[in-house]
């Protein structure tokens, strides 16, 4: 009798078990937009960190309006006068802190793994952005941006490890 309760008790409980469908696994989704810095002051060229010109002031506002409606987690910017003049209007609408990056030295596996499940803003330069942009996708896609070229917007998206991208331009009617 005592075996035959233990094995009615044993049935039940493997079938509770069995019963019970496998716990559904959240997807993890990352966003990742990508941007040059606005246009910089091009008058001293012995200059290697200028600052913005009054079209490179407006482009940036254009992108915090552009921006304005994506709940972006965290802001990274090189660490130029350009990059940061172009991602404060960002950070201060969003009260964000934008944090320093070194492209040359990024590791991006972890620039990954500290970002999961957020939208996150970049701000680099006509060579680094789209080597960046590179690097998250896993592919050579994209060539260094002409010099002059300031309105592309870049959105990479990570769903469960899968990258997918694409490459917008955003026109600027900034007063020069």
């Amino acid at each position: 009798m005592k075996v035959l309760k233990l094995i009615l008790i044993f049935v039940l409980v493997l079938g509770a078990f069995s019963c019970n469908e496998d716990p559904k696994v959240e997807d993890t989704v990352t966003t990742y937009y990508f941007i040059r810095h606005a246009e910089k002051d091009r008058s001293d060229t012995e200059n290697v960190d200028p600052e913005l010109t009054q079209k490179g002031l407006g482009r940036a506002m254009h992108w915090a309006e552009i921006m304005d409606d994506v709940a972006i987690d965290a802001i990274y910017s090189t660490d130029y006068e350009r990059t940061q003049m172009t991602a404060a209007p960002i950070a201060v609408k969003k009260n964000l802190t934008v944090q320093i990056y070194d492209p040359g030295t990024i590791d991006i596996t972890q620039f990954k793994a500290e970002n999961l499940n957020k939208k996150v803003f970049v701000v680099g330069h006509s060579n680094t952005t789209p080597d960046f942009v590179n690097k998250m996708i896993g592919q050579k896609k994209y060539e260094q941006l002409d010099d002059h070229q300031n309105g592309s917007l870049f959105i990479v998206e990570i769903v469960n490890g899968i990258a997918s991208d694409m490459r917008l331009n955003f026109n600027c009617n900034c007063p020069d």
